[in-house]
Order: structure tokens, then sequence, then C-alpha cells
């Protein structure tokens, strides 16, 4: 393009150059109503903010009053109630004194908020507000990204947080007709009148006591959200046992339970759940057995919180005691087994001891073994009870010597099994000659009890009738016997007589004789 040779003179740039101010100063020139109205807006706005206030200082003054009279329940919404005020008041009071500092820098040191002289002033709210210097309204932005991010995490309502991000949102703003988006502080505070920037700190405070008071409700109604609610209360009698021994300690604890019939909490043992809140179940073997659980409470703010427990129950053998009194007998010299229990006691809580003798633990039964034959035996029963022991019963036993034993003659029948010859019948000629010698033991299935041979005869019989003794000095058959064996024909018969033995009570014994009749 061709350069332009058409030159003006200076008068011509000087009206030129007036021209182009008084068109932007036209542009620039804000109605005296437009600025009446923003003050109209900023007292509707300041007595706003005053019934906002009031409002929230009445919720704190309630969680107050619930803190005091239930400090353990209301104490923590409480002290994050106290951290909400504080906050919005700083901020506030910051927003205040930006307030103050644009109509000053306006109207001068004695610039007054509420009196605004220079309502119209296009530079004072940019000098303040957007300074390199001082940068305050970065700082006011910083400070108003931190509260809306602390109030949000108060509020977990999602409309109510995106209503109070929205209304305290400091995004980038873009105006009609222009392509870069502004920072905040420069969209809201660049070429605006003093009395427009004030209105708009306002709406700001107006926003901030907003966002204070959904954080003060949220946290009012937590301190109930988490109650559990009920509409039945029953009384409960939980004993630590029902059976309690005469001398011993009954303990309960009286109880007042709450629930809530159309909503039970889940109660699981062992990982399963228990249905209608009663465990149950059929007990195989005797002993002491723990479980442990946890009860699923569901809250009215619809969190739920697990409340662990663990007990414990023994089982014990069904039983009673049916003893003959006459017949409470100790035979001395030998271990009497001896069945000892306490019901309601586990056997590992259950201890004795005896006079007469000893007492010997084997497992869950006991072993007695008397001393003195004639002289009575006292076993004493102790069972730890309540953490103390306590003596349940003494019992008194007669000891006795063990009954005679009966003399035998031990063979090998066929088959390979062992039996016992003790007379009265026939017996093979071939066995009695294999035999060993003689022995004795009582067998009678209730004691089964081995005795020593020390001595015996046996008498045989000549033609003439008369009686040829022969002893032994011990329990085997001597030779002189054996001889005598094999001279006896069929039908022919022999008695062992005069046979001594000694038990394990130590005494030393005659005992009955026996008739051998040969096959």
């Amino acid at each position: 393009m061709a350069e332009s040779v058409v030159r003006l003179s200076p008068r011509q740039k000087m009206i030129n150059l007036m021209y182009i101010v008084l068109t932007a100063m036209l542009a620039l020139n804000v109605s005296s109503d437009v600025l009446d109205g923003f003050v109209q807006v900023q007292d509707g706005l300041a007595r706003t903010n005053d019934g906002v206030g009031r409002r929230n200082n009445a919720i704190y003054a309630q969680l107050e009053a619930i803190t005091e009279q239930n400090p353990g329940k209301g104490t923590p919404w409480l002290s994050k109630a106290t951290d909400v005020r504080s906050r919005a008041g700083h901020l506030y009071e910051y927003i205040d004194s930006l307030k103050l500092a644009i109509v000053r820098q306006a109207d001068g040191e004695e610039g007054d908020v509420n009196d605004i002289s220079r309502r119209d002033d296009l530079e004072a709210a940019a000098v303040v507000m957007l300074s390199p210097s001082d940068a305050r309204g970065a700082d006011l932005r910083g400070r108003i990204d931190a509260y809306r991010e602390f109030i949000s995490s108060l509020v977990p309502d999602s409309a109510k947080r995106t209503s109070i991000e929205q209304a305290l949102s400091t995004a980038p703003f873009r105006r009609p007709g222009t392509v870069t988006p502004q920072p905040w502080e420069e969209a809201k505070f660049e070429n605006q009148p003093v009395v427009a920037a004030v209105t708009l700190l306002t709406k700001l405070q107006n926003d901030i006591r907003y966002a204070e008071g959904e954080a003060l409700s949220t946290l009012l109604a937590n301190v109930d959200a988490g109650d559990v609610r009920v509409n039945e209360l029953n009384a409960f009698v939980i004993p630590q046992s029902r059976m309690v021994m005469r001398g011993g300690r009954y303990t309960a604890d009286i109880v007042l339970a709450a629930v809530d019939t159309t909503a039970r909490p889940d109660i699981y043992v062992g990982g399963k759940p228990v249905q209608n809140g009663r465990y149950e179940f059929a007990t195989s073997s005797t002993g002491t057995f723990d479980y442990s659980g946890y009860i699923e409470v569901a809250h009215g703010d619809g969190s739920t919180t697990r409340h662990p427990f663990a007990s414990s129950y023994t089982v014990m053998e069904p039983t009673a005691t049916v003893s003959a009194t006459m017949m409470n007998v100790l035979y001395a010299g030998i271990s009497n087994p001896i069945g000892i229990s306490v019901p309601g006691v586990p056997m590992n809580a259950v201890s004795a001891t005896m006079t007469n003798g000893t007492l010997t633990r084997q497992g869950d039964t006991f072993a007695a073994r008397p001393s003195k034959v004639g002289e009575d035996a006292t076993i004493t029963v102790t069972a730890n009870i309540d953490g103390r022991p306590q003596t349940v019963s003494a019992t008194t036993f007669r000891v006795r010597k063990l009954p005679d034993p009966t003399a035998f003659i031990s063979f090998t029948a066929a088959g390979g099994a062992k039996d016992r010859y003790k007379g009265g019948k026939p017996i093979s000629k071939t066995l009695l000659t294999a035999a060993p010698g003689l022995e004795a033991a009582i067998d009678d299935d209730m004691l089964n009890i081995d005795f020593q041979v020390l001595g015996f005869e046996t008498v045989f019989f000549d033609q003439m009738g008369n009686a040829i003794p022969e002893v032994s000095q011990g329990a085997s058959f001597s030779q002189r016997q054996r001889d005598q064996f094999r001279r006896l024909s069929r039908g022919k018969r022999f008695y062992i007589s005069r046979i001594r033995a000694k038990g394990p009570d130590g005494i030393e014994r005659t005992i009955s004789p026996m008739e051998v009749i040969v096959n």
C-alpha cells in the first residue's frame, strides 16, 4: 500500500486528539442512577449479611448447649464449628479492610465505606486490588480458594457442596468479545467504580456467611447423625453363671438394651451370620471353648460401625451321683480309680487331697492308694470358683485289705488261648504235667490283681487211702510233685492245700484249697 502523503497541521492533530479523549470519557461515563442502584444493592447485602450472621450465631449456640449437656457427644463437632467461625471471621474482616482501603484511595484518609463521595472513581479499586507491589487481589483469591476447600470438606451433601463451590468460585473469567480469559481479580476489579467494587466485596462476604451457615448446619446435624434409632427398650439380667454353689458368689449384669425392631443389626460369629440375634448349636465334646464375633450397626448418616465381642462356654458330661453309703470302701496297697467332678466347674479347676494314703491325678480321673488297713481315708475336693478356692465336699472311705485270691493252674487251650484251671472238673494229664506251677489272683471282673504264691502242699492218696503230702517251697511244682502227676490214672484226684499267697497290700494269707481231677 502506498504511504499517504497527506500531512496534518499541528492544530488538526490537537483537534483529533481532543475528540478521541472526549469519546473515551463519554464511553466511560457512569450515570448517577446506576451508581445509586449500587448503593441500594450494597445496603441490602449488608442487611442480609447481618441476618445470616445472626442465624449462624444461633446454630453455634445450639452446638454449645449440646456440648454443655453432653461433652462427650458434642465436643468434637463444636471444635470443628469453632474452626469454621474463626476462618470465616478472619476472611470477613480481611474483606472489610479491602473495602476501606478502596474507599480511602478514592476519598482520602477520611473516607467512609457507608458514605462514599467519589462513587464513580474508576481507578481506586484497580490501584488497591491489582497493584503489583501489594497483589491484594491475588491474595484474596488464594484465601477464598483455601476457605472454599475447607468448607467443602465438611459438607458431604453433593448439591450443597456444588452450590458453595459455585458461590465461592475464583475461576478465570472471559468477557464477551475477548479471546483470553482474565484472572478472577482482574475481571472483578479492573475499571470498576468504587461503589461497584465495594458492593462486589459485600456480595463476597454474603457468600462467605452462606458457606459458613451450611457448614455449621451440617455439623449440628452430625451430632445425632451417628446415633442409633430405637423403638423398643428391654431390661436384661445377664448372669456369669446360672449355677452357683453354696458359699459361692452370684454375679449378674443388669442392663438396659435398646433395639430397633424395624432395622436389626447384623451379627456375625466366626465370620458367619447369626439369625435373629440368637446363637445356638449342639455341643459334641466336653471342655471350655472360646468364641468371638462382631455386631454391625447402621447409623442415621448411612455409616456403619463394628462392635466386637468375645465369650466362652464350658461343656460337661451329663452326670448323676449314685453311691451306696455302705460300700464306701478303698482297698489298701492298690490304686483305686476315683471319679471326681463338680457340676458347673471345669475339670482343670477341680483338685482333691486324701488322708491315709496318696491321691494321684490321671487326666480327668484320680487314683487313690490307701496306706493302712482299718484306718479311714478322707478325700477332700476343692474347686476354683470366682477366682478363689472353695472346698465343695469331703468323703470318707473305709480302708480294707484285698479279698483272698483264687488259686489256679495256667494252661494253653486248643487254639493257643490262655486259660485258667481252678479245680472241680477234669483236666488233661498232659496239660497238668506241662504246667509250670500254681498261681493266684483276684479276677472277678471288678478287681484284676495278681498275687504272689509263696508255697503250697499237694496231697495224694495211695491204694490204701493213705494221704501222701508233697510240699513246694515256691510257686513252681517240685520234681516229686511232677512224678506224682505222672503216676495218676484217669479219674484220680488230688488236692492242693495250705496255699500261701501275698498281694500288693503286703499281707500274707492262706487261701482256699483246690481239688484237681485228672482226665
